[in-house]
Parts: C-alpha cells; structure tokens; sequence
C-alpha cells in the first residue's frame, strides 16, 4: 500500500495502518495490522517511533487486543497487551501516558458488549487530540523568532514522530510557512540516523531548504555563527524542566549554551511527567550493540567489542531557553507541577 501524500499512520478498514520508517527514504511502505502484538514489535524495532507516536500507536493497540474477543475473555486479553506494550520502550512518558488513558476507559466500561468499539473511539480521541497539539505547537513556536532564521535540529519530530505534523518539526514547517525559515541544518542523529534518514525524507516532502551534517559538525556550524536557534523534540521532560530526547541533544545543548545561542524544545504537554520530579529519576533506554557495530546487515566491529550505547541522554533545565507547548511557551526556570 502507497500513497504520495506520506502519513505516520492510520484507522482504515478495521485495520492499523503504518509507514515502516526503518525503509525511509528510499522505500515508502506501509503495512496493515490487527494484530497488537505486531504493533508492539514495530516500537521496539522502530518501525514507528517518535514519543506521541508511540503513545497513538499504543492506544490503536490496546483497541484491537480486544476485537473479535469474546467479553468473559476481555479483561485477561487486555491486560497481557497492557503488559507486552508497556515494556517495549521505557523512556518515552507518552506511551505510559496513553497506556494508562486506555485502562481508565476499559475499567469504565469493561461490562460494555461494545468495549472494542469504546476502546478504539478513544485511541481515535488521543489521536486526533495529537494533531490539535502539533497544531498548536507550530503556531505558539511562531514566538520565538526575531526574525528569518538558520535553524538546527536533531533527530525526527514531524510527522513521523507524532500524529499530526510535528513537534519541533512543526515549529520550523509553520516558520516556513510563514516566511520565517531561510535554511535548515538536520544532525544525522548517529547510531539509527533518524536525521538522514527521516527528518530530510519530511523536509524534502514540505519544501524546505536543508543539508544534513554528521553530529560532530554543529559545533562547528555554531562557531562559524551559522546557527540562529536550535530546536529538538522531547521524549520526557521532568517537573523541573530537564529534558529527556534522543542521543546527542545534550552535546547540542552545551554547544548552544557555549555559542550564546538560544536552545528550545517543543512537545506535547503529556510529555511533561508530574511523577519525575528531576532528570535523574528519568529511565534511560539502552539500545542493542548492533545498532552501532553492524550497517546495512554488515558488521563494521568485532563481536567481541563492548558497547554503550544509550538512546536518550538528558539535558539539565539551565541549558534549555525554551519549551514549546501547545499551552504557552515556558521560559527558565522551569516549574511545570500546575500544568
């Protein structure tokens, strides 16, 4: 199934929907699914990933766990894929988020003859209530230019992030837009190369001006005064403001913070977590050593060779300009606990 218009995902038919993104760029293709089970396996293999994509796609899940399920085997069935979604990706605050949406909805309503039907129209809330978000992400991230602007950004966090058109994506898309962007510079996102692979394939597809670097060249983009903001996605963000995201974002920062130039992150606001209190309560997710010892199915190091190899690192709130919500835009110090 292909379509030119590209999507993260979708309900079609009775039947989820997704765009394997570990093809991207070079194939376009999406797979259809009933199965939650499947959908589990394609968090984990990063078939979809993005931390409100995750959540919608979890939701989707939950859905399905209990179609074609008859109603005295329900609570079981929904409870093993609770379990099985909930460890497939720990640092990401909105799968546990939509995880917990999901249970609240079941336990309303597990008596209902139409629980599967019940689930899914609330996995369809959450979604549609992400693309409102990102929405609004892109219109309140309007505030932070002076004027037309170089931007930096790291990993993904358009569409193939989240459910509608982006987190910190959308701020540089709506900037575009509105004449405010002249000219992106996308980190590669080394070990999977989210950046190579996904945030150009997105920038491409919405035409805007870009070239990608390796991780080790922002520093130096930022010396040679190239730079005017940075922008970064979020995978959780503590009550205090630090940030959780993608490997490489606190070498950004601390690049940022050393060049005087401002530093912001965009997301959701279910990715703030009111029970992390700092940065160092956040779960860190490791990834496989393969992912940095063999390309393209090929080993580039010997088996033999440790690793480390973490998936997030976190950025301490000082180092954070801004955050971009669809609420407001917060500045430093952070203190999120009304939110």
């Amino acid at each position: 199934m292909k379509k030119s218009n590209y999507f993260s995902l979708d309900f079609i038919n009775g039947k989820f929907v997704f765009l394997d993104q570990t093809k991207l760029p070079l194939s376009e293709i999406y797979i259809e699914t009933e199965s939650y089970k499947q959908i589990a396996e394609a968090i984990e293999k990063l078939e979809v990933r993005g931390a409100p994509l995750i959540g919608i796609c979890a939701a989707y899940a939950l859905a399905l766990s209990l179609k074609d399920i008859p109603k005295k085997y329900s609570e079981k069935a929904f409870y093993k894929a609770v379990e099985r979604l909930a460890r497939t990706r720990p640092t990401a605050v909105n799968l546990f988020w939509a995880i917990d949406e999901m249970k609240k909805v079941f336990e309303a309503n597990k008596n209902s003859d139409n629980i599967y039907k019940v689930l899914l129209n609330r996995a369809k809330e959450i979604h549609a209530d992400d693309i409102e978000k990102c929405r609004k992400i892109g219109e309140n991230g309007l505030r932070i230019f002076k004027h037309k602007s170089t931007i930096l950004t790291h990993c993904n966090t358009g569409k193939l992030a989240t459910g509608g058109d982006g987190t910190a994506f959308n701020v540089i898309k709506t900037g575009f837009e509105k004449g405010l962007v002249e000219f992106v510079y996308a980190d590669e996102t080394r070990p999977l190369l989210q950046g190579l692979r996904l945030t150009s394939f997105e920038l491409k597809k919405n035409g805007i001006p870009f070239k990608i670097q390796s991780d080790s060249s922002a520093a130096t983009l930022m010396q040679k005064s190239k730079i005017d903001f940075v922008v970064v996605g979020a995978d959780r963000i503590a009550l205090n403001g630090d940030t959780a995201n993608k490997i490489g974002t606190y070498n950004l920062a601390v690049s940022a913070n050393y060049h005087n130039i401002p530093f912001y992150v965009a997301a959701p606001s279910t990715t703030i977590d009111k029970k992390t209190i700092k940065g160092d309560d956040i779960k860190i997710e490791f990834r496989n050593k393969n992912e940095l010892t063999t390309m393209n199915d090929q080993k580039i190091a010997p088996d033999d060779y440790d690793v480390y190899s973490p998936a997030f690192d976190v950025t301490p709130a000082y180092l954070i300009t801004g955050i971009i919500t669809e609420k407001d835009v917060y500045f430093f110090p952070y203190n999120f606990i009304n939110e």
